[in-house]
């Protein structure tokens, strides 16, 4: 349990180390077959004051990110986007305004994974407590229900950031999902585990039946349970980081 702890204890990486987790969490997403073309984006803050944050660079697959390509930006430079390497726009409305209003989310990773879309398409796009995974998001989930097109003015990317508050995932209405955490690795973990509790509750509609839906005191208990296995967040990472070595070296360069 020491090496777990001591991945814990490194909750501020350096800047590099933050590339490196950046780019193995983009090329996972990938993995995982959450991304969505050459589109979506993952940020991380290097400056204490969250502004200054680390973004994909635009229109390049997940698959290929590369630490050193990752695009160091200011969230309150209004001239960001007139640079020859400008980020995503949607990017920039989402991130930019994440980074200036939400202070826990130091890493906020933004996707359209397939079983969390389609859930976002319903018009009860909540996840319901029906096992473990579902109900560690009892209570525990943003319901962004106000889509207001394609992410591109700094209006769209204010209220996504106002309607995340004080929660650390994102239900995100006709668009997809959003985690945000103080590091890569429980963002990752949280995106992993979401997707997985939109899986099962695709599922489980797609039966027709009707949902066996947890009491209200035993998805907190469920919920909170998830706490004491908070380490393992950590381990998930290093583990995925540790098949992309043999599957898709070349992320930390």
């Amino acid at each position: 349990m020491a090496e777990i702890h001591s991945l814990r204890a490194a909750a501020q990486p350096d800047e590099q180390q933050l590339r490196i987790d950046l780019a193995a969490a983009l090329r996972l997403a990938a993995y995982y077959d959450w991304h969505e073309g050459v589109a979506n984006h993952f940020s991380a803050a290097v400056s204490p004051d969250g502004k200054t944050f680390l973004v994909n660079p635009r229109w390049k697959h997940f698959s290929r990110a590369k630490a050193s390509e990752l695009l160091l930006v200011d969230a309150d430079d209004p001239e960001t986007m007139k640079r020859a390497d400008a980020p995503d726009p949607s990017a920039w409305s989402i991130h930019s305004a994440i980074h200036r209003r939400v202070p826990h989310a130091r890493v906020a990773l933004h996707l359209h994974p397939p079983h969390a879309t389609a859930l976002a398409g319903l018009k009860d796009p909540s996840i319901k407590p029906i096992d473990q995974t579902t109900a560690r998001f009892f209570n525990r989930l943003a319901m962004d229900m106000d889509f207001g097109g394609i992410a591109n003015e700094e209006a769209e990317g204010e209220r996504i950031a106002t309607t995340i508050g004080n929660y650390s995932n994102v239900m995100m209405a006709n668009h997809g999902v959003t985690t945000v955490a103080r590091t890569v690795a429980e963002a990752f973990d949280a995106m992993y585990h979401l997707e997985r509790a939109a899986r099962t509750m695709v599922l489980a509609y797609s039966t027709g039946q009707p949902l066996n839906v947890m009491n209200d005191e035993l998805a907190e208990s469920v919920a909170r349970e998830w706490d004491v296995y908070k380490d393992a967040e950590f381990s998930h990472f290093e583990e995925m980081k540790m098949v992309l070595d043999r599957e898709n070296p070349g992320y930390a360069d």
